[in-house]
């Protein structure tokens, strides 16, 4: 399960990259570093991802993502 420590060391790489959490709900890590909250789900046997936010200053903390 993703911590904000954990959050905080996660370093930007060549490609973007995930590092999922649970029940579908994950971070993705840009190029640029930046970290967005998304949450893969099914519609209509469809996946689907719905991208909640940022983390960091001026967007989400996890606790915020985790809640909506």
């Amino acid at each position: 399960m993703l911590t904000d420590a954990a959050l905080r060391r996660l370093k930007p790489k060549d490609k973007l990259y995930k590092v999922a959490d649970r029940d579908g709900f994950y971070v993705a890590v840009s190029t640029s570093g930046a970290i967005s909250f998304r949450l893969d789900y099914r519609h209509d046997d469809r996946r689907q991802t719905l991208t909640l936010g940022r983390y960091g200053r001026g967007g989400l903390s996890l606790k915020e993502a985790r809640d909506v």
